[in-house]
């Protein structure tokens, strides 16, 4: 006897009309799972770099570096600075498999997007997560940022391609390195799969934050030289840069 009901049945109902805050765990009927205060608190962005998203004194302005050296991607779209308590959720969510925190993040973010598809941003035609090495998707046993594009595609109605970025060589981790070292690390990190479909098409990479862009570029330049028209960066948020 089997003890799976047939996937044609419903296997429960949910109707609980409310929910805890992941943050502080008081009672909300938020349509997400947090608060009202406590995603009033979050460390929202605010004034960024035009292209980059870097943290900027006021808005309208393009960072140093995207000037010298423009990177391969149109623009980043990411809701928060990497500061308390996002860089807790997100490291809890990277690191240790508490899985609600990143959906929540991403619910948020793709509710930002749907405000900034409505103020003229264009969609993209796929969502690409950052492909993470097999060793490192071995020993974590899942890659946040596919998930992060999954939960985000299915909230904006956007398909989400897991295939087409592919890493084919095994870094060393970004973290604790500088841009220098980053873009070295990432050389020849990356390639598209055969056969993928490219020319022509605007696509978005995801990723769960961005520090330096280097690896953003890396793959914004990949499928630009494979022709291409637009690759933005959608992630959850933004370092500043390390001397602040």
């Amino acid at each position: 006897m089997r003890c799976q009901p047939p996937s044609t049945f419903q296997v429960y109902i949910w109707l609980k009309s409310k929910q805890s805050c992941l943050l502080c765990d008081e009672t909300t009927d938020a349509t997400f799972p947090i608060c009202t205060g406590c995603e009033t608190d979050l460390p929202w962005l605010g004034d960024q770099c035009e292209r980059c998203a870097l943290p900027m004194p006021m808005a309208g302005l393009t960072c140093g570096q995207c000037l010298r050296h423009p990177p391969a991607f149109s623009e980043v779209v990411v809701p928060w600075r990497y500061d308390f308590p996002i860089d807790s959720l997100v490291t809890r969510f990277k690191h240790q498999g508490k899985w609600p925190m990143g959906r929540l993040l991403a619910e948020l973010l793709g509710q930002s997007l749907h405000y900034r598809f409505a103020e003229g941003l264009p969609r993209p035609d796929c969502l690409l997560p950052v492909p993470l090495a097999r060793k490192r998707l071995r020993q974590r046993g899942y890659n946040q940022a596919a998930m992060l594009a999954r939960w985000l595609g299915t909230h904006v109605n956007i398909p989400t391609d897991e295939r087409l970025l592919l890493r084919v060589l095994e870094t060393p981790a970004q973290q604790g390195l500088d841009a220098k070292a980053r873009k070295q690390n990432l050389r020849k990190a990356f390639a598209l799969a055969d056969g993928a479909r490219i020319k022509d098409r605007h696509f978005a990479v995801v990723d769960d934050v961005l520090t330096t862009g280097a690896t953003a570029h890396a793959l914004a330049r990949l499928l630009m030289d494979a022709g291409a028209c637009r690759v933005d960066v959608y992630c959850l948020a933004r370092t500043p840069k390390p001397e602040d």
